[in-house]
């Protein structure tokens, strides 16, 4: 059989689409590419049974429409597999009717799908919608039936013989992510994503995860909540291998694992302790995502002698009215404390800020803009991100803005952050970009400028920082206020 997994070019005149593998979906004024884990592993599973696979990202390879629908058409799928989120949802199903007299068969896949699957079986004449994280097993379910629906497991949408849509019920994380294959690199293009990153200082870099998805996976506005309600690893030899065999079948100098939340406890310790055995260490660099409030300094400290360089951290805001709402789990106290054992024990540290709650008013925003620009001054924070909160369907935070008729629009095409989506009557839109704005400039504070410049290690951090002053303008340019388009 012939499966293609595809994400159809979408020019705009915002920018480039951040789409694969990505929790907040924006358009960025410079390009930057996600190794999509899940998708590569999907391609990966259905090669290895047998079929023949064509991973094909016209995003990431920058191909024009014609360009893209020419090497699908030669390609001749059975199954055109698209993942897709909420912002362009619409353009999905658009591209889908469009194409529909091309190919026999269309499937979506993605956290928008999968809070609201009977909507795109209305929307649009796709056949299938895989809910769920582990579309990768499901798609793989599929194929092996032969399209057969008695034969699929729980979590599909399909059509019926007179078109109506049925489902075989809720999905269920049950599959052995150790059983999943090692992704077949050169099948899905990994140099595309290699270097036009932000995370990576080194390249060639590219993404692994050690686990589906993070294990407090209780965050009311995290839509990949609703992909991964229960967390799960993969064993610690297996992820050390894997990275053994990137760095020497394939040069990579540094690895960001997507994991919502790294692991932690017994299996961090045994998987750090064997990077070090192998003197993988010295080779590569490994970055991650991390909860506050977990780790000791001793904790990172082994980190950093195991080869981390970037560790990543969700803080949403300075209020803790507002992490108690999100259902964090985390003290503000926990923040600064956490970021300054991280970088005392030689790990970057980058943030993440949400700006645009319903119920914060100007003092709010102000606290979160001074912690934010403090944490870069003092150098507890080498680099940060800034967003406009996201309401994602199938997250609680949805639910209740619904409920309380809290949003601006359900017009998915608008959820890109390029506009406000939650109402905030304490606080006027521009005033919010402008806050993100001078959170950015906090980046060019003398003593923020003064701390890079005195942790600089070796010569690799000259691009990097060069790279990152490029993003820093496009950022502010992205949330200037008054900005629509």
């Amino acid at each position: 059989m012939r499966i293609a997994i595809a994400y159809p070019p979408l020019p705009s005149d915002k920018g480039v689409a951040l789409l694969t593998q990505n929790r907040q979906f924006q358009w960025f004024s410079r390009p930057t590419y996600i190794f999509p884990v899940v998708p590569a592993t999907a391609a990966t599973m259905l090669k290895a049974a047998g079929h023949e696979v064509l991973f094909l990202d016209g995003i990431a390879a920058e191909t024009t429409c014609e360009e893209f629908d020419a090497r699908l058409a030669a390609f001749k799928p059975d199954l055109v597999v698209v993942e897709t989120k909420t912002p362009v949802v619409k353009r999905h199903w658009r591209w889908i009717a469009g194409h529909r007299a091309d190919y026999p068969r269309f499937a979506l896949v993605g956290d928008h799908v999968t809070a609201l699957p009977e909507e795109s079986m209305r929307e649009c004449p796709v056949d299938y919608v895989i809910t769920g994280g582990d579309w990768d097993f499901l798609l793989a379910n599929i194929v092996a039936s032969a399209f057969d629906p008695s034969k699929f497991e729980p979590g599909i949408w399909y059509r019926n013989a007179d078109g109506s849509p049925a489902n075989t019920g809720r999905f269920r994380l049950d599959h052995d992510l150790n059983a999943a294959p090692w992704i077949d690199r050169e099948l899905v293009h990994w140099e595309l994503y290699a270097k036009k990153n932000g995370n990576f200082r080194r390249t060639p870099g590219t993404y692994i995860m050690a686990g589906r998805d993070c294990w407090h996976a209780k965050c009311t506005f995290c839509s990949w909540t609703t992909l991964y309600p229960k967390y799960r690893t993969r064993d610690w030899k297996n992820v050390v291998d894997e990275i053994e065999m990137l760095v020497t079948r394939y040069g990579v100098r540094e690895i960001m694992d997507d994991s919502g939340s790294f692991p932690v406890g017994k299996w961090l310790t045994d998987f750090c302790n064997e990077m070090i055995a192998r003197g993988l260490n010295r080779k590569v660099r490994i970055d991650c995502n991390m909860r506050f409030g977990r780790l000791s300094f001793e904790d990172y400290a082994l980190m950093r002698r195991a080869g981390f360089r970037l560790v990543l951290f969700g803080v949403e805001s300075a209020n803790q009215r507002t992490l108690d709402r999100f259902v964090k789990a985390l003290k503000v106290e926990d923040v600064e404390k956490g970021a300054k054992w991280a970088s005392k024990a030689g790990l970057d540290v980058h943030l993440t800020f949400m700006f645009g709650h319903a119920w914060e008013d100007r003092d709010d925003v102000r606290r979160t803009v001074e912690l934010a620009r403090r944490l870069l001054a003092n150098g507890c924070a080498s680099t940060l991100q800034c967003t406009m909160t996201i309401p994602y369907p199938g997250t609680p935070l949805f639910a209740e803005l619904k409920a309380s008729d809290g949003l601006t629009t359900l017009d998915w095409d608008e959820y890109d952050m390029r506009r406000q989506i939650t109402k905030t009557p304490l606080v006027p839109e521009d005033e919010i970009k402008r806050a993100i704005s001078d959170v950015y400039r906090g980046f060019l504070q003398p003593r923020a400028l003064w701390h890079r410049l005195t942790t600089t290690r070796n010569l690799f951090d000259f691009p990097f920082y060069y790279r990152g002053i490029r993003s820093l303008f496009g950022h502010l340019a992205d949330f200037r206020p008054g900005k629509r388009s």
